[in-house]
């Protein structure tokens, strides 16, 4: 069995991982990324949104993201029967960048992977990780490969970026209760050969079917597009068993978007993905941090998790730096709790999604412009800056302009 030792060994080679890795490959640290999949590999989570244009560049990574031409992202559009609610992110409250990307994942997380490679951070790729032993400050980590191989790794602190692998809250018993609960979620891909010109073929868009249940559809630079739907168990259970049948009988579903993507073939067999809400009982404990989704994950309605999978890799790989360079750090206050106060905000806004108050909110036929803003801020995912009111005081806020709009109908 090889052993070998690094500062910090990462769990997972998306974007959570790889802005950890692109941080501390700038600090000069010894960096090992474990990755249990060959890239590139298919992942879900493929709307950005501005908070992690900030996360990309700090990690060095936004003049190669730049260069590969991806379908820049100024907004979201959510449309409900014949209402149409647009959010433009250059229409915000607060400074921060006014778009994104809507990104194929598999692509674009090797864009990542091949930057660090190039920048010299080793990333053992089909490598899964068996076991973890935490022994007088030290990790040992092992290993094994697609071959079969055995190997130890020894480190002072582990990131763990496994995502859905989830690989310290399997090993750790971390797992939790989640926050959102009975929300499944099944997507393909297809070709669009006829897609529309302009704004129409480009703008990332979410059809609301029902109160609790909503379409995606987001197209990429490379014509391919990705369809998906989000709803609770019960919804689900009404349709085929085949999930490329299904898959058919809930497009039928749509009215702004039925009959569109009928007749292409998908890409691969819709995938289906039960109870995507994931929690974990504590973020973080001696020599490790757990970032993205390995922590927590609450609901794609407003593609929040790249925004929080790249703001907790980033922030955990500058502690973690500093501690093993002798600081003591405060990660229950500089780390779990930042991290907290975001999920926090986003948690309001889902949930309030599904309540419907969010959904009356965002199709009111007279909006304030300074109110929406300020939410237009919170959906680019600007979480952190409470000089906003619907950051500051987010269920609050949300309640309250509900409860005006609520009496400005009934009057």
């Amino acid at each position: 069995m090889k052993k070998d030792y690094r500062d910090i060994v990462i769990i997972g080679a998306g974007p959570s991982g790889s802005v950890a890795a692109g941080y501390l490959q700038q600090q000069d640290a010894s960096v090992l990324i474990l990755e249990n999949k060959k890239f590139p590999r298919f992942s879900i989570g493929e709307s950005l949104i501005p908070r992690c244009m900030d996360n990309f560049e700090e990690a060095g990574f936004l003049n190669t993201l730049k260069s590969q031409g991806y379908q820049k992202k100024y907004g979201a559009r959510f449309i409900k029967q014949n209402e149409i609610a647009s959010f433009d992110f250059s229409k915000k409250y607060g400074e921060g960048w006014n778009w994104t990307w809507q990104v194929p994942r598999a692509e674009f997380d090797k864009s990542l992977t091949d930057d660090l490679a190039a920048r010299g951070v080793e990333i053992r790729f089909e490598t899964k990780v068996e076991s973890v032993i935490y022994i007088d400050g030290i990790w040992k980590i092992e290993t094994v490969d697609i071959e079969g191989k055995k190997n130890e790794v020894s480190c002072k602190f582990i990131i763990d970026s496994s995502g859905n692998g989830r690989v310290l809250a399997k090993h750790l018993d971390l797992e939790a209760p989640p926050k959102i609960y009975d929300h499944s979620s099944i997507f393909t891909h297809i070709k669009e050969t006829s897609r529309p010109k302009g704004f129409e073929g480009e703008q990332i868009s979410f059809e609301i079917i029902n109160r609790e249940t909503w379409f995606w559809y987001i197209p990429f630079s490379n014509g391919i597009s990705s369809l998906g739907f989000v709803g609770p168990d019960s919804w689900f259970d009404q349709f085929s068993t085949d999930n490329s049948q299904a898959f058919l009988e809930m497009l039928k579903q749509t009215e702004f978007y039925q009959g569109r993507f009928d007749d292409y073939p998908h890409k691969f067999v819709p995938g289906k993905i039960k109870n995507i809400s994931k929690n974990v009982k504590y973020k973080y404990g001696k020599g490790f941090a757990l970032t993205g989704n390995s922590a927590e994950f609450l609901d794609p309605v407003f593609s929040s998790g790249v925004a929080f999978a790249t703001e907790s890799g980033l922030l955990a790989a500058k502690l973690a730096w500093r501690e093993i360079n002798g600081e003591t750090i405060d990660w229950e206050n500089n780390y779990a709790k930042y991290i907290q106060r975001g999920v926090d905000v986003f948690s309001t806004y889902v949930k309030e999604w599904y309540s419907g108050k969010l959904q009356d909110i965002f199709f009111h036929p007279e909006p304030n412009p300074m109110v929406r803003e300020q939410i237009c801020a919170v959906l680019a995912g600007y979480v952190w800056n409470r000089k906003n009111p619907f950051v500051r005081n987010h269920a609050r806020a949300v309640k309250n302009l509900y409860k005006i709009i609520h009496e400005v109908k009934i009057n």
